[in-house]
């Protein structure tokens, strides 16, 4: 079905927008008849109101779940099943936030911001109203998301503590760090961006939670991965909840740097962290909440806690490497490594190198190997998507950019695209960026290198989605290549190992000293089912990837489902770049408190 779907451009639409459109007259004339018709519960009277391809994306609001509806028919259904099962009312358009976009001079819309209240909620929406042959404007998106609950505000501004502390804050939270006094209502494992991030969302809400982090500390899943490390995202698109980085931090932030906010971050937000502490398991639990979970701290002690919630935080494949199963590694006299065991390239000084794989972390360690003086070759086994930061980033990322809206605007932007409409709208931008990029592009294919614009030339978006790699937004290793800095091998898969280097099925060798694995990470179930029983691994959902609606499969959700009465209830997913942790960290911690307070609904299925 996606692939029949198409842009509203004014030739399909048979329409054309006037100059002197008043936009916000628009705006208010059809926010009336919706929040009406909302409110009246006439499924009907709504969808007259929504173009016959329309779009709805749903974040907790009124399906307690993060689902999309395409096309009038779904979303009829969706309203008629949902509508009765909540007071909607306050509708109110913000009308400082509405605006007449022309992406392109063969599109035109009206995007404009509302809020709402629900039975139990209060949500926020955004929605695009397209002009239609006869006058008239309908809207082609719209995206509604939970953003607070009734009665349980967020403790912080004008709910922050206002008593003075006399010499009494060290003793108080060592002792709340400890969980001396009370016991933590959700553990989270893992202490990265994703742990720390849903941790602060769920103490705003007055809820004890306890990170339980492996390393030494906070910030250690970056400090120990290689050196060159760095983000490739800008640092508008970066801010974690609550304290955005400083006016002077740099456009990518290197790894160590972030490493060290993490840990700044985790002090300041008063989180209660045990760090040098492992999960020894997560089993169901026998007193009266749902999970016991036993833990290990560095001197040998074991603690059991017993607690409703239990978040998985521990990123892409949980850090466990994946390397391809290639005959002979026995044989070899070198060494093997992936790139999650990979420190400094002077590790190698002197040495043949060989880097299998072409994404991302393979550029940047093959471009620190160059800038070190060591031999490198990079070994590509299938087309990457290449796209520079300089010419990409601008164009994908206007929102997150110097001069853009307030981050709490962006993300709601940018979550009110529904990614298979997303698709549509990156196949054009892609196009613009490779011709920007044009002479890059070129002298790679020109070195051999196997370039990809991505699934239907739509980029590297459902790259990420649906594996979370497949390209290399490139600062600067493309050249490298181009130059023959980095020495490329691209004609053939490999064979087997051999005493001293590869063989491939071609029959022609690569002579090397060590050989690492730039090949992603495992499958994100695998640690999950490394700490609950073995009876409960099957009930394990998917959980990165798209599911047939364009919505990630158990991210941000609990990882056995949507049935109420499934065997991992309580069990969360909590994953993602910083962006995605810093918003959807709010949806993971209301849906908790949702559940505590005895509130959440049941998921539309």
């Amino acid at each position: 079905m996606a692939n029949q779907l198409t842009l509203p451009t004014l030739d399909k639409l048979r329409s054309s927008v006037a100059p002197d459109v008043n936009v916000q007259a628009v705006a208010s004339q059809w926010f009336s008849a919706f929040s009406k018709a909302m409110e009246s519960k006439n499924t009907t009277a709504v969808t007259d109101l929504l173009v016959d391809d329309v779009f709805w994306r749903d974040m907790l609001a009124l399906t307690w779940d993060f689902r999309t509806f395409q096309s009038i028919s779904s979303v009829k259904t969706f309203l008629s099943d949902q509508l009765p099962l909540f007071s909607l009312s306050s509708f109110k358009l913000k009308e400082d936030l509405v605006e007449l976009q022309r992406p392109y001079p063969d599109i035109a819309w009206i995007q404009a911001f509302f809020d709402f209240e629900t039975t139990v909620g209060i949500a926020s929406g955004v929605l695009r109203l397209v002009p239609l042959a006869n006058g008239s404007w309908k809207a082609h998106t719209v995206f509604t998301n939970l953003e607070n609950l009734k009665g349980f505000p967020e403790q912080n501004g004008p709910r922050r503590n206002y008593e003075p502390n006399h010499g009494k804050w060290a003793a108080k939270r060592a002792r709340e760090i400890e969980c001396v006094d009370d016991e933590p209502s959700v553990v989270v494992i893992g202490g990265g961006q994703s742990g720390l991030d849903v941790a602060a969302r769920l103490k705003m809400l007055g809820m004890k939670t306890l990170v339980v982090e492996k390393n030494e500390r906070i910030g250690d899943n970056w400090r120990k991965r290689y050196a060159a490390l760095c983000l490739h995202d800008p640092v508008w698109y970066d801010h974690m909840p609550y304290i955005p980085f400083p006016v002077s931090w740099p456009v990518y932030t290197p790894a160590l740097k972030l490493a060290d906010w993490l840990e700044s971050y985790a002090h300041s937000m008063e989180l209660d962290v045990w760090t040098s502490t492992t999960v020894v398991s997560v089993i169901p639990g026998t007193k009266g909440k749902k999970w016991t979970v036993t833990v290990q701290r560095a001197d040998g002690k074991e603690r059991t806690f017993e607690v409703n919630h239990v978040v998985f935080a521990l990123g892409f494949g949980s850090g466990m490497g994946r390397v391809p199963d290639i005959p002979g590694q026995d044989d070899f006299h070198g060494q093997i490594l992936h790139s999650s065991q990979h420190n400094l390239a002077t590790d190698h000084s002197g040495k043949k190198v060989v880097v299998v794989g072409a994404c991302t972390s393979a550029h940047d360690i093959c471009a620190d190997y160059v800038d070190n003086g060591v031999d490198v070759t990079m070994v590509q086994r299938s087309p990457s998507y290449i796209m520079s930061t300089k010419e990409g980033m601008p164009r994908l990322m206007s929102i997150f950019w110097e001069g853009g809206p307030p981050t709490d605007v962006a993300d709601r932007i940018n979550a009110s695209y529904p990614n298979s409409f997303l698709k549509l709208i990156h196949k054009r931008i892609t196009k613009d960026i490779a011709n920007a990029d044009k002479e890059l592009l070129e002298g790679l294919r020109k070195r051999g290198f196997k370039t990809t614009l991505g699934d239907d030339d739509s980029g590297f978006l459902l790259m990420a989605w649906n594996k979370a790699g497949g390209y290399y937004l490139d600062v600067g290793a493309s050249q490298m290549i181009i130059d023959g800095k980095i020495k490329l091998k691209s004609d053939g898969p490999i064979s087997r190992f051999t005493q001293t280097g590869l063989l491939f099925e071609d029959g022609s060798t690569l002579d090397a000293d060590v050989v690492l694995f730039a090949t992603g990470y495992a499958d994100s179930r695998n640690v999950y089912r490394t700490l609950l029983p073995e009876s409960l691994h099957d009930k394990l959902y998917p959980i990165w990837g798209l599911d047939k609606e364009g919505e990630l499969n158990s991210v941000w959700r609990e990882v056995g489902g949507r049935s109420k009465d499934s065997e991992l209830n309580g069990i969360w997913s909590m994953m993602g770049n910083l962006a995605l942790c810093r918003f959807h960290s709010k949806h993971i911690a209301l849906q908790i408190k949702s559940y505590e307070e005895g509130i959440f609904g049941t998921r539309y299925q």
